[in-house]
């Protein structure tokens, strides 16, 4: 028996990508496609054909079918010099994989990553003044530089949760920009799913 439309539209892995100046947060989805797991973070090479060889060899490897990457449009929604970088990789990423790609604004996935980070140290901290941990100093918070890596990985899981949670009620994200696929993969291109499950 052949498988019903809806379930080969939504059928196989999504990725989420935050594509950082510095890093290259990653995120997957289940296989149902409902929850969002940070995946990893790509410290960039200084080499963009390198950097998209190797987020390529994860979609591979992952066998994902669809590929979502957050834009940081301005407070106006417009594409402002950081966004425009952003979405110029992206046209270079469809060269080289032959995946879909969808474009969502990821305005507010940092700032809700920063909250929950803050909210999960304080809770941290709270048990430990109760007595569960106690470890001097706990409550400092790490430098920047030391969060980053875990901010960039749970903006990437934000950013694709929040795509599969409107993708499960059945319509777009009004912040949500999609962005034309070619029908056909382009010569040379990656096919999805080439490596293992």
């Amino acid at each position: 028996m052949s498988e019903p439309p809806a379930a080969r539209v939504h059928a196989g892995r999504v990725v989420g990508i935050d594509l950082g100046a510095q890093r290259i947060g990653i995120a997957r989805s289940d296989g149902a496609r409902t929850t969002a797991l940070p995946c990893e973070v790509l410290v960039r090479s200084g080499d963009r054909a390198a950097d998209r060889r190797r987020i390529a060899a994860l979609v591979d490897e992952l066998a994902a079918t669809v590929i979502v990457v957050g834009v940081p449009f301005d407070l106006a929604g417009k594409a402002g010099p950081a966004a425009s970088a952003v979405l110029a990789e992206i046209a270079d990423l469809r060269a080289d994989i032959a995946v879909p790609i969808e474009v969502v604004d990821e305005r507010l996935s940092t700032a809700e990553v920063l909250a929950r980070r803050r909210e999960g140290l304080a809770a941290r901290d709270a048990a430990r003044r109760q007595g569960r941990g106690g470890r001097r100093g706990a409550g400092r918070q790490r430098p920047a530089a030391a969060r980053r890596p875990v901010v960039d990985d749970l903006a990437a899981t934000v950013i694709l949760q929040h795509w599969l949670d409107r993708q499960r009620r059945g319509h777009g994200d009004p912040g949500e920009r999609q962005t034309p696929v070619p029908s056909a993969p382009m010569p040379g291109a990656r096919q999805p799913g080439a490596a293992g499950q």
